[in-house]
């Protein structure tokens, strides 16, 4: 595993960013994938589906064994998709929706669920709307898909319960939208950024509580985007990446921003080595891994793989 030096700290400090954090290089993915499904389980970092280079979708499943710094490919996906959710529960992985394309067409309902014990994967209940473009979190053992498009963006939020292989409807995301982003902090999932219609470069922050069956809106992001990752640490909501800057040739952000959910305050990291868009991060003892993505706005599938510690927010 080869480390690199992001943006120097004094440089960070001098630019009002707060402390710069370690970035180090993985193992590149075996084959180039963007929009694609990204979750950790039993110690591995699983990728899922995406597009390809040339456009195509695809029906890829890789490990990744931070031990050994290798990608490992396992049996494909029964039903190929771009722009899933995807989520862990009880050791097991679960690929929620995704279009079957070509692009952003057929959305699906689908929910496939691989063991990594057997090497299998098997069909559970569909969610109740198809979609694309949504985003999965795992809360209390339940698995919550939140927004997406079908057509035209939208609010669909639902919560699937593995041991029942039911899924039951919520109350609806206030802003409707797709390429968005989650994390789960202290019991409450907050989804952060997208896009919909009235805009490319969303910037809303918002929060559902299991407990009351409520949404809320809280401070929005600094730097609005979409097609970004975010991930939680602690009590800390890191956002990466995503597209649609008008700043930049290839409309990539390399802005890192963490959210403070007990003050709620944003501040700013230093930017990313690699900019991408169409990525998931998924967290492993601490440390956030940022697998594929691309390197343009729209299609520039890359194979590069890279991990970050967070410095706290």
């Amino acid at each position: 595993m080869k480390t690199t030096t992001g943006v120097a700290l004094a440089l960070a400090l001098g630019l009002g960013l707060s402390q710069a954090s370690s970035w180090k290089t993985l193992a590149p993915l075996s084959q180039a994938r963007q929009e694609i499904g990204v979750a950790a389980v039993g110690g591995k970092l699983y990728v899922a589906g995406g597009f390809y280079a040339s456009g195509a979708t695809s029906d890829l499943l890789e490990a990744y064994d931070p031990a050994s710094d290798r990608w490992q490919r396992l049996e494909p996906l029964p039903i190929a998709v771009n722009h899933p959710g995807m989520a862990a529960a009880g050791g097991k992985l679960y690929v929620l929706g995704g279009y079957r394309g070509p692009g952003l067409t057929r959305p699906t309902a689908a929910v496939q669920s691989y063991d990594p014990a057997s090497g299998r994967w098997s069909q559970k209940k569909p969610m109740p709307t198809a979609r694309g473009g949504l985003i999965a979190v795992e809360l209390g053992g339940k698995i919550y898909a939140v927004g997406g498009a079908a057509g035209g963006s939208v609010g669909d939020f639902a919560v699937y319960d593995p041991a029942t292989d039911e899924w039951n409807t919520l109350p609806p995301m206030p802003t409707p939208r797709d390429h968005l982003a989650a994390g789960v902090i202290e019991g409450r999932i907050y989804v952060v950024g997208g896009r919909n219609r009235q805009s490319f470069t969303l910037n809303v922050l918002e929060a559902y509580d299991p407990a009351t069956r409520r949404w809320s809106s809280l401070s929005p992001m600094p730097t609005g985007r979409s097609g970004h990752a975010a991930a939680a640490a602690g009590n800390c909501l890191y956002v990466l990446g995503g597209e649609g800057n008008r700043n930049t040739r290839n409309g990539v952000f390399a802005e890192i921003e963490v959210y403070n959910a007990r003050s709620n305050a944003w501040k700013s990291l230093e930017p990313m080595p690699v900019p991408r868009h169409g990525i998931m991060a998924a967290v492993l003892e601490g440390r956030i891994y940022l697998p594929g993505g691309a390197g343009v706005q729209g299609l520039g599938a890359v194979t590069t793989s890279d991990a970050f510690d967070p410095p706290g927010c």
